[in-house]
């Protein structure tokens, strides 16, 4: 029996829907994908905003394809708790504390630090330095498994997948498009390029997004496992697509933007007359919604999205 979708992904759909109505719509014609032996072939035929019809195949590796981000995986906090006790007792281990002895109690899968001593200033001192050093492994588990800790606008804290490492590290990944779309649209135009872009993210099937609070990535595709996969959510399609522009253009600015349940990204580009702009550190971007089924242009974007820039509910993150 299938399952009722989340409120999160009613939100979503209703969010596509409204979107939808007096927009251009994507179109994908046709997609697949070849088994070379050691290569994979992808092939994409879709419609773009002037209702043209495009082409793109590439070839990929195969270990490429199936290895890079083979330690990307649903965070589960039971594993990186694991981890940085394990690091912690290692240390404990290693650098016996003076006059202190330190216990680690679990208790209902949560391990909480018992330590003990004589002198409360060495005993201070010891949780200070252990404290200190369980958000060090902590983060070391997070940036081996591609996560990072997530401020949203609204101050909650959280653990989602880190788009913009992952979007750097899948530069070399997707530079195979390079030359295939620079015979398509000139580098010298960032805007083709960027709408060519957009348009082919845009016209691959979405998913809809979990929350980022909650879902611990479930549902994120790194750029290649998404263009082999065939479909995507936002935070996936905004990866590929920062990755793409990266890839294409080495020296441009790119921020994403993270709203409610969705995702933007910008890039430092001359704005046009009415297109929507957003300031972050001293730089002015212009927005694009890759996202889809609705093929907006660069610097135009849905008014969920619009209302939520213009009203200060993001948060931004730099592609570096």
């Amino acid at each position: 029996m299938a399952s009722k979708p989340t409120f999160c992904q009613f939100i979503y759909i209703l969010f596509i829907l409204i979107i939808s109505i007096n927009t251009v719509q994507a179109e994908q014609l046709g997609y697949s994908r070849i088994d070379l032996g050691d290569k994979m072939q992808l092939n994409y035929h879709w419609l773009d905003q002037q209702q043209k019809e495009q082409t793109l195949s590439f070839t990929v590796d195969k270990q490429v394809l199936f290895g890079h981000f083979r330690n990307f995986k649903s965070y589960k906090s039971q594993y990186s708790e694991a981890y940085v006790i394990k690091k912690l007792k290692a240390y404990c281990r290693q650098n016996p504390f003076t006059n202190v002895t330190v216990n680690f109690n679990q208790k209902d899968q949560q391990v909480s630090l018992n330590i003990q001593g004589k002198n409360q200033q060495e005993v201070n001192a010891a949780y200070q330095k252990l404290k200190h050093l369980e958000q060090q492994y902590l983060n070391e588990y997070l940036n081996q498994h591609y996560y990072h800790k997530f401020t949203t606008y609204l101050g909650e804290q959280a653990i989602k997948p880190n788009h913009v490492e992952i979007a750097n590290k899948s530069v070399l990944d997707v530079k195979v498009l390079k030359p295939i779309i620079l015979e398509k649209v000139s580098v010298q135009n960032i805007r083709k390029v960027t709408n060519f872009i957009l348009n082919f993210v845009q016209s691959i099937p979405y998913s809809p997004l979990e929350s980022r609070i909650t879902s611990s990535g479930a549902g994120f595709y790194p750029p290649l496992t998404l263009l082999y996969k065939n479909q995507g959510d936002c935070d996936s399609k905004v990866t590929l697509a920062a990755a793409m522009l990266r890839s294409l253009m080495p020296r441009i600015n790119i921020i994403i933007i993270y709203i409610e349940q969705h995702a933007l990204f910008g890039i430092e580009v001359m704005p046009m007359a009415n297109e929507l702009t957003l300031s972050y550190q001293g730089t002015t971007y212009v927005l694009a919604e890759p996202t889809g089924p609705a093929l907006y242009p660069l610097g135009e974007v849905d008014d969920f999205s619009k209302q939520a820039v213009l009203a200060g509910l993001y948060s931004v993150e730099k592609i570096k």
